[in-house]
């Protein structure tokens, strides 16, 4: 019999918080998400007491797991300043951030670690997972998941291990263009197995829960849930995890940016002048984490047209690379407006596994040369870090 929503409550009004409340009385709980044996919700405290409150979230995760019919639980325990909230703006001070302390213990965000460029605390690496890098654009609608899908893929026909982590909560873009379907398994250590696709490790929110479920997470359990993807996951060893990120530059995206150890992002964007604006802000917001940039992408470049090959800039041209010569940061490359791009994306056959000898596949595989080009680096430093001013 399917676990309920009820089941659930009735589970963990048995789990005493610190105070010895009952955790259903608490206050602290989010919505609860139930659905095929999986079970998702937060626990938010104020950030002073993470510590006392990690044993509880452990406690609910075990009365869940208890529960007949369950097959995983992820129970994030989220923190807060006092006076702040998950809509908190900027840097200046005395603003409150949303911070997600990891499932398995530690303190929020901000509480342990050594400073790094500019005060940001560096994260301890992925067990087996030699680089990461994020692929992120400053708004939707550019192609960032089918760039990131098929760059994977161009790193790995140029002889590199490579895994895939959909970080996109609310648009889980990647099982659909892989064509994935199907539940993670538990493997030793009580971590996540990834699913393979097309010689790819992949792991997404959208293998966890049904395509149309919405997904109505505040921030710091979004940032917990990530968390968890990144390190209670049995990715083998690979030579880069490439990290499909949340659209925007939001407190998700920061967050993201300074939680997880990044070598480096590449921006995704379309040549139009509205597009690059918010490149402009994704390339400031790692700057400002201390991030490298290595380098711009321009999707949807260009239109040549199937029937007669004549070649029509539907959004101009060439402007993300003007921006990238502009700011100083590599550009990577062209990825033209095609159909059999769009067609074989939507059928979970991305062009780079599907049609390795054809011309966008080569597009593809060029720019991962350039992206692991600049991740060797001199001596196998990351490309140059650059601060830019807002």
């Amino acid at each position: 019999m399917a676990p309920t929503r009820d089941d659930v409550l009735a589970s963990l009004s048995r789990v005493k918080t610190p105070s010895g409340l009952a955790l259903t009385e608490s206050g602290t709980l989010s919505e609860i998400v139930v659905g095929d044996g999986k079970v998702f919700f937060s626990i938010t405290v104020d950030a002073a007491t993470v510590k006392a409150w990690d044993p509880v979230r452990a406690a609910a995760e075990a009365a869940v797991k208890a529960i007949p019919g369950v097959t995983s639980a992820l129970v994030a325990l989220t923190a807060e300043r006092a006076g702040g909230g998950s809509g908190a703006r900027g840097a200046g001070a005395g603003a409150a951030r949303p911070a997600a302390a990891p499932a398995g213990g530690g303190h929020a965000h901000g509480g342990h670690g050594h400073a790094h460029g500019g005060g940001a605390p560096q994260q301890p690496a992925v067990p087996g997972v030699a680089s990461i890098i994020a692929v992120a654009s400053g708004k939707g609608g550019v192609g960032k998941s089918t760039t990131s899908v098929n760059l994977a893929l161009g790193l790995q026909a140029i002889g590199l291990r490579v895994g895939l982590l959909d970080a996109d909560i609310y648009g889980p873009s990647v099982p659909r263009l892989l064509g994935l379907s199907g539940k993670p398994q538990m493997g030793p250590g009580n971590k996540l197995i990834p699913l393979k696709g097309y010689g790819l490790e992949v792991m997404s929110i959208g293998f966890l829960v049904e395509e149309e479920t919405p997904m109505i997470w505040r921030g710091p359990m979004v940032m917990s849930a990530l968390t968890q993807m990144l390190r209670e996951v049995d990715w083998g060893t690979l030579d880069v995890l490439v990290v499909d990120m949340p659209p925007g530059t939001g407190d998700a995206q920061l967050t993201m940016a300074q939680q997880v150890p990044l070598r480096g992002a590449v921006i995704v964007s379309t040549p139009q002048d509205l597009a690059l604006i918010d490149a402009r802000r994704g390339i400031a917001m790692f700057g400002r984490v201390n991030v490298p940039v290595l380098g711009v992408v321009e999707n949807m470049s260009y239109f040549l047209c199937p029937k007669c090959g004549e070649r029509s800039d539907i959004f101009g041209h060439g402007g993300a690379r003007d921006e990238a010569a502009r700011l100083g940061v590599p550009f990577l490359g062209e990825v033209p407006l095609h159909m059999a791009i769009r067609e074989n994306s939507d059928a979970g056959r991305p062009v780079v596994a599907t049609e390795p000898d054809g011309p966008h596949a080569a597009i593809y595989r060029e720019i991962a040369g350039k992206v692991r080009d600049q991740l060797a680096g001199a001596g196998g430093r990351a490309a140059p870090r650059i601060v830019i001013e807002a």
